[in-house]
């Protein structure tokens, strides 16, 4: 049987750490594949890439297209129907 080299990724808790998600304290794993930083709740499943800054890189850029413009609350429609009032007199001109 062939050798394969099977790099194993470590995987380290960082302590005092708050997931960003749950608020957990300590429940944060981080590990680096091709120097990328990841990390992950183990509490919650909450998963996340960081930049050289150690920021979190979005997912997705927020444009026009992918942001969902709120919905406005159904207008309630009503029929309304007048009637003349006989006591009310026009003016006499």
């Amino acid at each position: 049987m062939s050798e394969v080299a099977v790099n194993k990724t470590k995987k380290r808790f960082i302590a005092g750490a708050v997931c960003p998600a749950c608020s957990e304290p300590d429940k944060l794993m981080m590990w680096s594949e091709d120097d990328v930083p990841h990390r992950e709740c183990v509490a919650c499943g909450f998963t996340d890439t960081l930049n050289e800054q150690g920021l979190s890189v979005p997912k997705e850029l927020g444009t026009r297209v992918n942001h969902l413009a709120p919905k406005a609350a159904p207008a309630k429609v009503q029929t309304v129907q007048f009637f003349p009032n006989p006591k009310l007199k026009k003016p006499a001109e």
